[in-house]
């Protein structure tokens, strides 16, 4: 299981992902815009040119990920609630039992369920205010 920071960025993930990789160096392992997901063709311009998802490695298999988070999608982002620690744990079942045991008496954003970009996801804030992301990937 690995255990990485999620950032949300209100449109300045490009910006904030250069930056970062100038520091840390290395490459983007996934740079995917909004464009190039299934209900890409039906946003703005704008909307599609910013990042769905980017993953830059850092250090010894820990991996620094962000979205932008417009709020065009509904998002209101402000400090503190811009974050997520992400879980990729081994199985589907141990991603049920994160999900499950986790979430209790929190928030659920989205549902585990199977995703587009292949992977079982689901995502809460905890009861603690903690957002969660669950990222099962299947090898």
């Amino acid at each position: 299981m690995t255990i990485n920071p999620y950032l949300n960025f209100p449109g300045t993930t490009e910006a904030a992902f250069n930056f970062y990789k100038s520091v840390f160096g290395g490459e983007f392992a996934v740079l995917q815009r909004f464009k190039e997901t299934p209900d890409g063709g039906k946003m703005s311009a704008e909307l599609q040119n910013q990042i769905m998802h980017v993953a830059l490695p850092i250090a010894n298999g820990y991996t620094l990920m962000a979205t932008d988070a417009p709020a065009e999608m509904g998002f209101s982002l402000k400090q503190g609630n811009n974050f997520y620690i992400a879980i990729s744990p081994d199985s589907r079942e141990e991603a049920v039992r994160l999900f499950n045991g986790l979430s209790a008496g929190g928030k659920v954003e989205m549902e585990l369920q199977d995703t587009f970009w292949g992977a079982y996801y689901g995502s809460f804030t905890d009861k603690f205010g903690i957002g969660w992301m669950i990222n099962y990937a299947k090898q």
